[in-house]
């Protein structure tokens, strides 16, 4: 039996304007600073303007503050990633930005306030309630193990909305539950197409090859997720563990004990509690000989997850290899 790739069993929207349910939350080790000036159309500063810094990669967080008297605002604890930062004040107008903060570099956005400076329309507004509540339908359907019915209401959000790359995504994830390898992997492809950063994408296309045993496409997709992760400063969250952890699986499965015993180390580098890394990691000890590693291994998992899935065999193992 091949290992599981690791990724979101959950599903996720980050498109146009939209507000999604919060499904997983990334436990980033390191942050990024939002900060900036508001100012009015003749430049002067605008006090107690309400700034909203919305993420948008598939997790629903929401910072919500105020300007000061000099019009300023700071943002700190934002975990790396892209965002919506939206300014704005009754009767002074609303601006609003797309950007991407990072570890260890401040991001300055500021504001010129006027009216009608970037809200959106009625259609607009219209247009993504009708996506949302497709595809919030789409998520309580998949969660019901219904997948037919979720990628009914995920193909009526792209048909609203065909740039939609997080509904491309949840279309490979539910096809990827039926076992359609064909159809996940195209729907994967569509997402990444539409965003080349698309991490979880990767990795599920990882999990559509790796299911086919198609190991050496399965290892240049893991790999491309770890890259991905590690350029856009995810290394500190569940991206970069996962994506590392991913390549690790993919080697072991391909038969190659030694790269994947890396991966599995490069994994618990960033996150030492990650149990299935501890695992993964012992099982290559094991392959490549070494039995005291092996042992330190397993009981890390052990002290990481008690109750894990491997927790059993964990145990039955140990026993052996004490004796």
């Amino acid at each position: 039996m091949f290992p599981v790739l690791s990724g979101r069993r959950a599903l996720v929207l980050a498109c146009a304007v939209l507000v999604t349910v919060a499904l997983v939350s990334p436990a980033a080790a390191q942050t990024g600073m939002v900060k900036g000036k508001i100012v009015d159309a003749k430049g002067q500063p605008v006090e107690a303007a309400n700034v909203t810094i919305e993420f948008k990669d598939g997790i629903a967080r929401t910072y919500k503050l105020k300007s000061n008297k000099k019009g300023e605002y700071t943002q700190i604890g934002l975990a790396p990633g892209n965002y919506k930062i939206t300014a704005e004040k009754d009767k002074v107008g609303i601006q609003a930005f797309e950007v991407r903060v990072r570890i260890g570099e401040p991001l300055d956005v500021n504001f010129k306030l006027a009216p009608g400076g970037g809200g959106p329309s009625k259609e607009e507004v219209a247009k993504n309630a009708a996506v949302k509540k497709a595809f919030d339908e789409g998520v309580a359907l998949s969660r019901s193990g219904d997948n037919d019915g979720a990628l009914a209401k995920f193909g009526e959000a792209i048909a609203i909305m065909p740039t939609c790359f997080d509904c491309f995504y949840n279309v490979g994830y539910a096809q990827s539950q039926k076992k359609d390898w064909p159809k996940a992997e195209e729907a994967f492809k569509k997402a990444i197409d539409l965003k080349p950063d698309y991490i979880e994408a990767y990795n599920g296309l990882a999990q559509v090859y790796n299911a086919q045993k198609k190991f050496d496409e399965a290892q240049a997709a893991s790999q491309k997720a770890a890259e991905l992760a590690m350029a856009g400063g995810a290394a500190g969250g569940t991206g970069g563990v996962d994506a590392l952890y991913n390549v690790g699986v993919t080697a072991w499965n391909a038969g190659k004990a030694d790269d994947a015993k890396k991966a599995f180390e490069e994994a618990l580098k960033l996150d030492p509690k990650h149990a299935n890394s501890h695992y993964q990691l012992a099982m290559c000890y094991i392959n490549l000989g070494k039995m005291p590693e092996a042992i330190a291994s397993f009981e890390a998992y052990l002290a990481n997850a008690p109750d894990g899935q491997y927790a059993a065999q964990v145990k039955a193992m140990l026993a052996q290899l004490k004796k």
